[in-house]
């Protein structure tokens, strides 16, 4: 896993082929099938890191210490998770998800922290959207230049709190 993850944040998801993944643990590629049964396995189980991963640090962002509530804290921690780790974060959020192949629970466990300084499963939805596109757009560099993207989450974090209220 670490070194399928590796190659996708180095090198991007189109670069994480069973080949490549063979090569850089110096092996033949038909070994690994022996550990997964494709490519879309090891995506998978990366998916399932990420998520873990994040959910890990939304958890510690609702009970830390520090400026802000709750609710900025989770968006902090979520933007600053995918700026560090923009390929694995594309890879876990974009596209279709394949939820048989998640451990159990983990979807769910991941994302509720969003609900917990919501208080409601729309409202979570809602708030996470809000920073899924505004990450997106920021990884994609969409936003004009100058533009101060820090008041701008600011901006969402206060109607949000605002909203919930």
């Amino acid at each position: 896993m670490a070194a399928a993850r590796k190659v996708l944040e180095d090198e991007g998801a189109g670069a994480l082929t069973m080949r490549r993944l063979a090569h850089e643990l110096h092996m033949q590629a038909p070994s690994l099938y022996k550990h997964f049964a494709s490519k879309a396995a090891v995506e998978s189980a990366l998916i399932g890191e990420a998520m873990f991963d994040l959910g890990d640090r939304a958890h510690d962002a609702l009970h830390a210490d520090g400026p802000g509530t709750a609710l900025w804290r989770l968006l902090e921690v979520y933007r600053l998770n995918g700026r560090a780790h923009p390929n694995l974060y594309r890879l876990a959020t974009s596209g279709r998800l394949d939820r048989d192949s998640l451990p159990d629970g983990l979807e769910e466990w991941a994302g509720n922290p969003w609900f917990v300084v919501t208080g409601d499963a729309s409202s979570a939805q809602a708030l996470w959207s809000f920073a899924h596109g505004m990450l997106v757009l920021e990884l994609d560099q969409r936003y004009p230049p100058g533009s101060d993207l820090d008041r701008t989450w600011r901006a969402g974090a206060e109607a949000f709190e605002r909203a919930v209220r």
